[in-house]
């Protein structure tokens, strides 16, 4: 194998090991609750831990890893070396963060809000988040008379 591959792949293996070491330290999260949050099986993720990849990861892949994770996929296409072809390109699509979100990510990480809370502002995002969505156009359409 060459030696530039085999130093993109250490290089994203230390991305994704900071990765999960920060949610284990920070969140308490276990590998299964990474996977179950970012939507990557467990053994996709051992597999970069390992460098045991023949082709590159897939982009969606890692973008959702990060966005599960709260890091820039742009950081991450950085170390694959990826960033020629995406500079800019995905950063600049996401949209501005809702201004009730930022305050519940706050919380989130304020050592002044309990634990329970935060239970509680997790388990809420979460449920609105897997819910399934409410069709409101038919709902708020007028009903035809027979």
């Amino acid at each position: 194998m060459p030696h530039r591959a085999q130093a993109r792949k250490v290089a994203f293996a230390a991305f994704v090991r900071r990765a999960l070491d920060d949610a284990r330290s920070a969140r308490a999260w276990t590998g299964t609750e990474v996977s179950r949050r970012t939507g990557v099986s467990r053994q996709t993720i051992n597999r970069w831990l390992r460098g045991e990849w023949i082709s590159d990861p897939e982009p969606d892949r890692v973008i959702a890893f990060c966005a599960g994770l709260g890091l820039r996929p742009g950081d991450a296409f950085a170390v694959l070396g990826w960033e020629s072809a995406t500079s800019g390109a995905g950063e600049a699509t996401v949209p501005p963060m809702d201004p009730d979100v930022a305050a519940l990510l706050r919380r989130l990480v304020d050592p002044q809000v309990s634990d329970a809370e935060k239970f509680h502002i997790r388990e809420t995002i979460r449920y609105l988040a897997y819910r399934p969505s409410v069709n409101t156009r038919a709902r708020n359409a007028p009903r035809r008379v027979v």
